[in-house]
């Protein structure tokens, strides 16, 4: 589908063909659609299978493209986002995916027709993202559990919430904790954890909400522990943190007592002995003994309502 006319904006969008259980088609109409009727130029494009957006880099530049829409779930929207890192370019989403979370954290829409309606009425601002290692996220990664889960999930043919929460069930009876230490600028310890949440934003997915209180642009990452204890007390204690029950801690004043560890900081490194799986914005990852975790500032400029 070629440019239509517009003098202030021309728009990519980037449609990931697998992403979620939206039919595609008829979102290209609405897209198409909406698009005109705003007088954008715009043109309609297919994700790439391997994750390598660098092509995006000289499209933007030699045709001076103003926004890059991802139409896709949070896997996509990091692909795309992390090799956009300091190009001078608007990123929108129109969530397709099994979590969206980076959507629902910037109050994004999850109806396609009202998330258009962002993108081309909505305003951009910087948002946070952070380094794993050499690896961007803009949302969430996780070491234990969760990651178990995102690995399992990628597996499976079919895609959506039902099945990740069978996935999630089937796992649960599985897990077993992870060692990890744990180091920040001002504490260290050791830890045996079912899970560990580095958050950008307040979303886990779903609008399962694991770090309350989280920013994207604070300068900060939220940093959620659900250490090891009877799997009987593990869904309450997780219902005490998604509900905010959990008070945010300072590591100074840590009590062992405490089943989950809540924190901030601007850069941890953990030390992850028994060779945890991983995950990044939901998707699997390789893992590592040693993770240099580093917030980046206004390490992308969001389309938001």
């Amino acid at each position: 589908m070629g440019y239509q006319e517009n003098m202030t904006r021309k728009i990519v969008y980037l449609i990931n063909p697998i992403s979620g259980t939206k039919k595609k088609t008829s979102l290209q109409q609405l897209i198409a659609k909406k698009s005109n009727q705003h007088g954008a130029k715009f043109e309609i494009i297919p994700t790439n299978a391997a994750g390598d957006y660098e092509f995006l880099k000289q499209k933007i530049k030699s045709e001076k493209i103003s926004d890059v829409i991802i139409c896709g779930g949070d896997g996509t929207v990091n692909a795309v986002a992390s090799s956009l890192i300091g190009i001078s370019v608007n990123i929108g989403i129109i969530p397709l995916g099994s979590g969206n979370g980076l959507a629902l954290a910037a109050k994004i829409p999850t109806q396609s027709s009202k998330a258009i309606d962002i993108v081309l009425e909505g305003k951009a601002s910087f948002i946070d993202g952070f380094f794993i290692n050499n690896e961007f996220s803009c949302m969430l990664c996780g070491l234990g559990f969760d990651a178990m889960v995102a690995h399992e999930f990628a597996k499976q043919k079919k895609r959506g919430l039902q099945t990740y929460i069978k996935v999630g069930a089937v796992n649960f009876f599985k897990t077993t904790p992870y060692s990890f230490e744990i180091r920040t600028k001002t504490r260290s310890m050791s830890v045996d954890a079912f899970f560990i949440s580095i958050a950008n934003g307040n979303q886990f997915g779903n609008n399962f909400t694991i770090a309350p209180k989280a920013s994207l642009r604070d300068g900060l990452i939220d940093v959620v522990i659900v250490k090891k204890m009877s799997k009987f007390l593990l869904p309450f204690s997780i219902i005490n943190q998604i509900s905010g029950i959990n008070a945010m801690q300072d590591l100074n004043e840590y009590a062992e007592k405490k089943n989950i560890i809540y924190f901030q900081t601007s850069s941890l490194t953990i030390h992850n002995i028994h060779s945890a799986p991983l995950h990044i914005d939901g998707d699997p990852k390789k893992t590592a003994e040693r993770f240099d975790i580093r917030v980046v500032p206004k390490a992308l400029k969001l389309i938001q309502p």
